[in-house]
């Protein structure tokens, strides 16, 4: 049934990125100095979760690798490397040039060294960029002269709000990259376009990948973590076709799965505000931070951070909260 099992995995860049074609265009044309050698024109990328937002850049950046020697990129995922010196040991990581280095006990200035001393032009992707933990990470990356940056979140607003003032006013004028949830059509082709790449022919019904199309709304990753499920249960139960039912059989699964992809991602303390909520069912603020601060002890977050770290779960679909300020409560998402 599978003849090629990547293009069923969630980081998977396939070949052809269906119904993004101008996104890819803006960003590429962004990015286009660095296979002259220059400097890049930083990037944000916004849209809510499932619209391919991580997927475009690397579509992107795999294009500039194929017109040009030498382009060098890392990628950091902010919901599990918040702090500074994670992101920048990250991304010099990336570079080839912290094999002797360590994020404990090595300062910042050293990594952000590193990266200056790259021979040639660097490219900084970060997602869910606004969970940042110190602004001034941005601007330090902002001020190398061989680094262009691409910056992933889902809300341009929400991320202005809460940048550092220097960052927001060197950052104004980047290119903006918007995307949107796919139709139902758009989230059909880009199943197919798995298929095609992964599947032997006629092992997936059209009534199936419309259905599947159905269940995902618009979000891509749920779709294709769907498809993924449906194979796996497809094999097991020795069908030589995906169908409907099949679909039906696992549709759970494949939710549950994203969401501890999603929980597999956290970091350290955002696990922990995720796990109290987790165990106490509903919380409201307060009691929240009360038991927060008293497990993490120390090294507890500032309840800015928190708040940061509680939209992030938020937009992972982990929790849901309603009312506001002091009122605000948190609950697990049920689906």
């Amino acid at each position: 049934m599978i003849t090629d099992a990547r293009a069923l995995r969630s980081g998977y860049v396939p070949q052809e990125l269906y119904h993004r074609e101008g996104q890819i265009a803006k960003l590429s044309s962004a990015l286009r100095p660095i296979t002259h050698g220059d400097i890049g024109e930083d990037a944000f990328v916004f849209g809510p979760s499932g619209v391919g937002k991580t997927t475009t850049a690397k579509f992107v950046l795999r294009q500039l690798e194929h017109e040009a020697f030498g382009i060098r990129w890392g990628y950091v995922n902010c919901m599990s490397d918040s702090s500074k010196s994670a992101v920048l040991h990250a991304l010099t990581k990336h570079a080839g040039r912290a094999a002797d280095l360590r994020i404990e006990g090595t300062p910042a200035s050293t990594f952000v060294d590193r990266l200056r001393e790259l021979d040639g032009q660097f490219v900084a992707v970060l997602d869910e960029v606004d969970v940042l933990e110190d602004p001034t990470t941005i601007l330090a990356l902002y001020d190398l002269p061989n680094v262009t940056m691409i910056l992933i979140t889902v809300h341009e607003d929400d991320l202005f709000t809460n940048l550092d003032s220097r960052a927001e006013s060197r950052l104004r004028g980047a290119e903006k990259v918007h995307l949107e949830k796919y139709s139902h059509d758009e989230m059909v082709d880009i199943l197919r376009g798995r298929i095609d790449a992964g599947f032997e022919p006629n092992t997936v019904s059209d009534d199936a990948v419309d259905y599947i199309a159905d269940i995902a709304a618009g979000d891509a990753r749920f779709g294709i973590a769907l498809l993924r499920r449906s194979a796996r249960w497809a094999i097991e139960i020795q069908r030589s076709q995906i169908t409907t039912d099949v679909v039906d059989e696992i549709r759970d699964e494949a939710r549950d799965e994203l969401h501890m992809r999603h929980v597999d991602a956290l970091s350290t303390h955002q696990r922990m505000l995720y796990e109290i909520i987790k165990g106490a069912g509903e919380i409201g603020a307060g009691e929240l931070r009360e038991q927060y601060e008293e497990r993490a002890g120390s090294n507890a977050k500032t309840a800015r951070m928190q708040r940061k770290y509680l939209n992030g779960l938020t937009r992972y679909n982990l929790i849901r909260s309603h009312g506001s300020g002091r009122w605000t409560r948190y609950e697990l998402r049920q689906y």
